[in-house]
């Protein structure tokens, strides 16, 4: 089995809010003790977090499920519940997620970013909390909130300086056998390579003394065929690891008999900009290879570099064009684009609500959180909903989807009878 994925799914579960206490002072020579019932713990959350450690998204192939930890229960002397910990799952830099209609939700294109996958659930206020003017003796406290839960999407683009592009035994990992310490399977048939190769190039007395020219890294794409950009052999699948290329090499066969230099070159830029037309404007670098093979003296394309990786031809050469076009793209990112970790957070939902046969049915943690108390048998408790529910907007909202007076109404896991 291969230990390269790039496309996954996870199970994130937040932790479950620890519920409220209801609870009174009961001390020797203290009169009408009051309510002291501490409140619950906040569950922890779920984060996805962009990490140079990480390489593949194989850990969530047989494994998705990611849980974070409950909140405590609250307790007497107004003793609040432990706050749950989160879950911070590492994935490499540049895991795209989507949820499951395929919207993207975040990019974590940069080391340290980081994706609220789910949300723990708010702690549930003990009856101290509820002590006023008004109420004097609270018997009733809140239940914790669910943790948010939900299925994710991951998809991985390949973070790399250079992106080498050709068709199928164009030499693309025999050249980076030779540039990198890379080992890619290397034979003489389509598709030798089933998955992308990184290789690390030191450029040693190319860097210059620079520390920020030490070293590059390449990508070997599997090899494009005509049609890729439709499903066509399997270059689809690979084609969004050369989004994130700064430098795309395109890597001609000078010795194939059936598609010329010219042609070659002409088919692997139709399929890159079928699939992403942004992706002809990135700087390029145009290589003839197998020039040990080569007889002729004529091409019919001008080349930037002839190279031969077999006996080494003008390796040195390409190596020290590739550190300069790398050097010269990353400190205009660096200007432009400086690379700061962001924490992605997606948007509320809020509240609506749906007539589902017979019943008005509301929607929205909010209103959820509102009828989250222990006993709606409790008058104060049902007084407390009443009071909360109207202050949040949903009688308003109620009123507008024509809900009326003995209707039902289901919040969560309550019924209501409407009335107003």
């Amino acid at each position: 089995m291969s230990n390269f994925i790039d496309e996954a799914q996870i199970h994130a579960k937040g932790g479950d809010g620890g519920a409220g206490s209801v609870s009174f002072r009961r001390e020797a020579h203290v009169a009408k003790g009051g309510p002291d019932g501490g409140d619950g713990g906040r569950g922890g959350s779920v984060y996805l977090e962009a990490s140079y450690n990480e390489v593949s998204l194989l850990k969530f192939k047989d494994h998705p499920h990611r849980r974070a930890e409950d909140g405590g229960h609250g307790k007497g002397a107004k003793r609040h519940g432990k706050t749950g910990e989160d879950a911070s799952v590492s994935v490499p830099i540049g895991t795209v997620i989507k949820d499951l209609s395929g919207k993207v939700l975040a990019d974590l294109s940069n080391q340290g970013d980081r994706f609220l996958c789910a949300a723990g659930g708010r702690g549930g206020r003990g009856n101290a909390s509820f002590l006023s003017n008004k109420l004097r003796a609270p018997a009733f406290s809140e239940q914790g909130e669910e943790g948010e839960e939900r299925w994710l999407n991951l998809e991985l683009k390949l973070l790399a300086d250079v992106g080498i592009i050709g068709f199928p035994n164009s030499g693309k990992s025999t050249l980076i056998s030779k540039i990198s310490a890379a080992k890619p399977k290397i034979a003489n048939y389509p598709f030798t390579t089933l998955e992308p190769n990184l290789g690390v190039v030191r450029l040693g007395k190319f860097s210059q003394g620079n520390k920020d020219l030490e070293e590059i890294v390449v990508a070997d794409i599997p090899g494009l065929i005509e049609g890729a950009s439709d499903g066509k052999g399997l270059g689809y699948r690979f084609l969004r690891h050369v989004e994130r290329a700064r430098i795309l090499l395109i890597l001609l066969d000078v010795t194939a008999s059936d598609h010329t230099p010219a042609q070659q070159y002409d088919i692997l830029l139709k399929e890159l900009a079928h699939y992403n037309a942004q992706l002809l404007e990135r700087p390029r670098l145009v290589v003839g290879s197998k020039f040990d093979a080569y007889q002729d003296e004529s091409i019919d394309i001008d080349l930037d570099i002839e190279v031969s990786s077999f006996i080494g031809k003008n390796l040195d050469v390409l190596i020290k064009r590739l550190g300069e076009m790398v050097f010269e793209e990353k400190s205009t990112q660096r200007t432009l684009n400086p690379s700061v970790p962001v924490l992605h957070k997606p948007l509320g939902d809020g509240i609506k609500i749906v007539k589902e046969g017979s019943s008005f049915v509301v929607y929205g943690r909010e209103a959820v959180r509102a009828v989250a108390v222990s006993d709606i048998n409790d008058p104060d408790a049902l007084a407390y909903i009443q009071q909360r529910l109207k202050r949040i907007g949903v009688d308003k909202m109620l009123r507008r989807a024509k809900c009326q007076p003995g209707d039902t109404v289901v919040i969560g896991d309550f019924q209501f009878t409407y009335e107003l």
